[in-house]
């Protein structure tokens, strides 16, 4: 019963997860209550879960990867509980519940399942993510475009008179800088969005796909990291009030994670030739 109890726990956390990203791409934070008291629900019985296991293997269930991963989860979400009872930090839940949304899917996916009712499906679920990806790899580009526009035109903008007459990329031919903030804002929050669908349906695919073996996968490694570099970036941006250079920067960091990440999938090309 334990798997049973994590899998229900990861569906519940997924109403933490939509408020997340809902609150990043429409700044609306409506949803959080009925969230939070999912969260909460969910935490309990998360906890139901690592204690059988617990009592099943007579030793704390931390013996593997989805073990330690149900038991991580488990704990942020507990910390996030008892510092948003005490401080309201309502804006740690942008980073907190998607990490545990995660974490508690990884868990979930420890035991053999069954496979694809047919090539249709496996298939329609794969074209599903790899458009996902390109969705938020589109969004990524044009948040990169922006950051390279941005930082070129505060830089000739702190030039006086320089590139004033106008031209091609003269500062009078570029876009205020607040205009090209506001556009890295969008396109991040739209490109998040897609690669955190796309995430979920990448790892449930590679999951049915080959069973247990999806955690040895380095290319699904990768791209866990570059999906925590992009949560990192748009919570400082939010939380910090990163703007500017440092959020046009943290664009390029995050364009450069996702290309590191399409060069470990180029492997997909082969599945879809299948």
């Amino acid at each position: 019963m334990g798997i049973f109890w994590v899998r229900v726990a990861a569906v519940l956390y997924a109403a933490g997860l939509i408020d997340a990203l809902v609150t990043l791409f429409k700044r609306d934070g409506r949803l959080f209550g009925p969230a939070l008291a999912a969260f909460r629900v969910a935490a309990v019985v998360h906890g139901v879960s690592i204690v059988e296991m617990s009592v099943a293997s007579k030793a704390l269930a931390a013996n593997n990867f989805f073990e330690t991963a149900s038991l991580a989860g488990f704990l942020f979400a507990v910390v996030f509980l008892v510092v948003h009872w005490k401080y309201r930090f309502q804006v740690l839940s942008l980073a907190v519940f998607p990490t545990v949304f995660f974490l508690t899917l990884a868990a979930s996916l420890g035991t053999p399942g069954a496979g694809w009712g047919s090539a249709e499906t496996r298939g329609a679920w794969l074209l599903v993510h790899i458009v996902l990806v390109l969705a938020g790899y589109a969004g990524l580009l044009l948040s990169a475009a922006g950051a390279v526009i941005y930082l070129v035109q505060e830089k000739r903008l702190k030039k006086k008179g320089f590139g004033s007459a106008g031209g091609f990329l003269g500062s009078d031919s570029l876009p205020p800088l607040a205009t090209l903030d506001r556009l890295i804002t969008t396109s991040m929050s739209v490109g998040f969005v897609a690669i955190t669908l796309a995430v979920a349906a990448g790892t449930t695919w590679a999951y049915v796909e080959t069973g247990t073996k999806w955690i040895g996968e380095a290319k699904i490694a990768i791209g866990f990291v570059t999906w925590g570099v992009y949560l990192l970036m748009l919570f400082l941006r939010i939380s910090a009030g990163w703007r500017g250079r440092r959020a046009a920067f943290l664009s390029l960091v995050v364009v450069a994670f996702a290309a590191l990440t399409w060069a470990a999938h180029v492997g997909l090309r082969p599945l879809l030739e299948r």
